[in-house]
């Protein structure tokens, strides 16, 4: 039987930021997010390095009212079983982005949402984890969502972050972002000689991508 599987865990992207005062804390900001600039954003990807992304399978768009962008990924997959090599059990991808940020604006991460297909046979799980961090920055702790078999459905997984303790990037500074995901699929206690357990975050049609939602903040 197919079952719909959603996780949701909750992440502080807590930015190692250098800054005094106030802004030293996090520079958290009161109430809903500034409004997203006018301006078309634009974002450049600078390295994309891993097992699950090789050059030119990852793609990343701007929404049209700059709330977000989304990556989208055409060989990201991981598996074990029957067709499966040793190392395809684990698959991961380095993103490392330049936003181009208006004058006059900076930005953080609100939330993140991840999606894509598993097929798990009973006794397998499944992995999923990811985190994001400023350049020069310390890497933030991995957030893991876990899937387990018997399971064969579209997933999501969605990382947040109160409005409050949004860490913006320090206005006027020039540093670029980087996410870091993984994929793991572990056979357990399923038979990996008679079965096959993968889990998916790629999509040859663009229907399936991960979502990174901007919080936008006036300087």
């Amino acid at each position: 039987m197919y079952k719909k599987f959603a996780a949701i865990g909750a992440a502080m992207f807590a930015f190692a930021v250098p800054m005094s005062g106030a802004q030293a804390l996090g520079d958290p900001s009161p109430g809903w997010p500034t409004p997203p600039p006018p301006d078309k954003i634009v974002i450049d990807v600078v390295t994309v390095n891993g097992s699950g992304c090789p050059q030119g399978t990852a793609a990343v768009a701007v929404s049209p009212d700059n709330t977000a962008f989304t990556v989208t990924y055409s060989q990201y997959t991981a598996q074990v079983g029957v067709g499966s090599t040793p190392t395809d059990f684990r698959k991961n991808c380095q993103l490392n982005l330049k936003v181009h940020v208006p004058g006059g604006f900076t930005y953080g991460i609100a939330s993140a949402d991840y999606r894509g297909f598993a097929s798990l046979a009973k006794g397998a799980t499944a992995l999923e984890r990811a985190r994001y961090y400023f350049q020069g920055n310390s890497p933030t702790d991995f957030v893991d969502h876990t899937f387990k078999g018997s399971f064969e459905d579209d997933w999501q997984a969605t990382d947040s972050t109160d409005v409050a303790s949004i860490v913006y990037l320090p206005c006027g500074e020039n540093r670029n972002f980087n996410i870091n995901t993984q994929l793991r699929v572990d056979a357990g206690t399923s038979d990996p000689k008679k079965t096959t357990s993968f889990i998916t975050m790629d999509s040859t049609d663009g229907a399936i991508n991960t979502t990174y939602h901007f919080a936008w903040k006036k300087c």
